[in-house]
């Protein structure tokens, strides 16, 4: 019997046009690990709060969810409670205590657990995530990777059946998300639980999974056992191919064509079946799988001969592809050192970066090395108590004075919520129009066509349109799902003329699709003037649309460098790709850079 089924449910929130959910049925036997995949505000969120009543959102339900059989809103709330658990998409929505310790220990609290077994739980949870360090810290001075940690500690702390997460990785940095993914591998692998967890971020996922489930406008696209739908889906050359692993979007665009792929024979269920290359091509010989991991793909292209290309292709490719950033200076911070309180700890230790206009530089580093904080001290919100920030030449001054924002400096916070205060999309982006700052001179000013047509009503038209939020306009904010808050905000942020923006995590979120858009569309911003510069866990965006990289750690910029530089030399703060063409194809970082690779070598 399934552990948790749904049987052909559909809902749809009040007054909406289209359901959110659309005849879904899916099973989660006992044990089985699932990933949810699919564009943003495709229902992913929805399906994953169906699965425990007092999440499920308001509105017209049909069809439905069953646990062990039996409907789950007949099962106990404190039933529920102990049995599923949940792990939401924003980490702040989810903590209710003021310190770390007592966030560990809260839930066992609230279902009369035995003083003794909350001791052991908080000390097993604080050691299995390694969270003895900041046991003892304010929840509030965590960073956003932090309190998602601390979610999932507290949550298992109850010892769940079932595991649910939404987007868990989607505020950690890559080292940090490697860790909670097989944190919870082994939750699944070692003691039985039933994971079901909704991402964008697929790369080092599939391989776990018994069970890829992709969902379309709240339909099931696709589900069954993750290579064959990937290869489903790379075949299709579906929007969802984009978020793909690295191997596998190489070996499509490379072999993928010629190829097809059948079940292994013999191999019924299980995360170990898999699908078989069938292919005339050497690299495709019988039993070799459509590679899902770094692993894979390096034993793939390592068969290729015609891979084993020179730099000289991959460096040229580079050259003609990424401008030069020779731009004046918009920001300068030298020698920053700031803390939030007088007795805590500094998060910015003589922290110095360069960010020019014409240039899209990032933040790349784990979580709490300071990358937020030092946005926050660009646009004057965090003021140091030694060292300078200028922008556009002009000194911040440590106290009082007008913020940054007097010389048009705008600031996309990693909660987009906080920039929402009106009822409507089309209020919020109405209300920047309202307060826009007057344009510059055109010698210093952003005149994008894109960001400062005439009328205020086209430029709002326009960017709702460059933000795919054009759907969206009469929809509560806070309705949204955690990818659409994010491109509301980026439209409202935008809206403001920026000449230095400030973005923290903005694909936080956001399906691959729209990534692409997000960096195209940044390097428009910083083609007609303006400096932009994000922090980022996403080192593959990086790779792709960055300029110029920072790698943060301790509170200070440890290296500087354009993207490729600072990613060939990494041996594993870098992307999938150059692990994977690691001594095979010389600086290749991106998955562009192999396939051209191969490309040119096969020619």
């Amino acid at each position: 019997m399934a552990l948790l089924a749904l049987d052909q449910v559909t809902f749809a929130y009040p007054d909406a046009a289209h359901p959110a959910l659309d005849g879904v049925s899916l099973v989660f036997s006992p044990g089985s690990y699932t990933v949810v995949a699919g564009p943003s505000g495709c229902g992913k969120t929805t399906l994953l709060r169906a699965l425990k009543t007092p999440l499920a959102p308001v509105g017209r339900w049909e069809g439905a969810v069953l646990c062990d059989g039996a409907p789950l809103a007949e099962v106990p709330l404190r039933d529920q409670a102990r049995r599923i658990g949940f792990v939401v998409q924003e980490p702040d929505a989810q903590i209710v205590c003021d310190s770390v310790e007592a966030e560990l220990a809260f839930g066992l609290e609230n279902v009369g657990a035995p003083r003794e077994v909350i001791g052991l739980k908080v000390a097993e949870m604080a050691s299995f995530f390694d969270i003895q360090p900041w046991l003892h810290r304010r929840t509030g001075s965590l960073s956003g990777g932090q309190k998602q940690l601390l979610n999932l500690a507290a949550v298992l702390a109850l010892g769940p059946e079932v595991l649910v997460l939404d987007e868990p990785t989607s505020q950690l940095d890559p080292l940090a998300a490697d860790e909670f993914l097989a944190a919870v591998r082994r939750v699944n692998r070692e003691l039985g639980v039933t994971v079901i967890m909704a991402e964008h971020r697929l790369e080092g996922i599939l391989s776990d999974a018994d069970q890829l489930v992709v969902l379309q406008d709240g339909r099931v696209a696709a589900a069954g056992k993750p290579r064959v739908v990937a290869v489903r889906l790379a075949a299709e050359k579906s929007p969802m191919a984009a978020a793909l692993p690295a191997a596998l979007r190489v070996w499509a665009a490379v072999d993928g064509g010629s190829s097809r792929a059948v079940e292994a024979p013999g191999a019924e269920g299980g995360r170990d079946a898999a699908p078989v290359v069938s292919s005339d091509s050497a690299s495709a010989d019988a039993g070799f799988l459509p590679p899902l991991t770094v692993r894979e793909g390096r034993a793939w292209l390592g068969t290729r001969e015609r891979c084993r290309a020179s730099d000289e292709g991959v460096r040229a490719r580079y050259a003609e592809n990424v401008p030069t950033a020779n731009g004046p200076m918009a920001l300068r911070l030298r020698d920053v050192w700031f803390r939030y309180e007088r007795e805590a700890p500094d998060v910015l230790r003589g922290f110095s970066l360069k960010a020019r206009t014409g240039a899209v530089t990032a933040l790349v580093g784990a979580n709490g090395a300071g990358k937020s904080t030092a946005l926050r001290a660009a646009c004057g919100l965090a003021r140091p108590y030694r060292g300078t920030v200028e922008v556009f030449g002009r000194k911040l001054r440590r106290r009082g004075g007008a913020p940054a924002a007097a010389d048009g400096v705008v600031l996309l916070p990693q909660d987009p919520t906080l920039l929402f205060s009106c009822e409507t999309v089309r209020e919020e982006l109405a209300d920047m129009l309202v307060g826009t700052r007057t344009p510059a001179p055109a010698s210093d000013a952003v005149q994008s066509a894109a960001l400062a047509p005439s009328d205020g009503q086209a430029a709002l038209a326009e960017i709702a349109a460059l933000c795919a939020i054009e759907p969206l306009m009469d929809v509560h904010p806070l309705d949204l799902s955690g990818g659409e808050r994010q491109r509301v905000a980026l439209a409202k942020v935008l809206l403001a003329r920026p000449r230095l923006l400030l973005l923290d995590e903005p694909g936080k979120g956001v399906d691959a699709a729209f990534k692409a858009e997000l960096g195209a569309l940044l390097r428009q911003v910083a083609a007609q003037g303006a400096a932009v510069l994000i922090a980022s866990h996403d080192l593959d965006f990086c790779a792709r649309w960055a300029d110029e990289t920072a790698l943060v750690f301790d509170g200070a910029v440890a290296a500087a460098a354009p993207p490729r530089a600072l990613f060939a030399r990494a041996d594993f703060y870098t992307t999938a790709a150059s692990r994977m063409a690691r001594g095979i194809i010389p600086d290749a970082v991106t998955v562009e850079d192999i396939v051209e690779a191969c490309r040119r070598e096969g020619e």
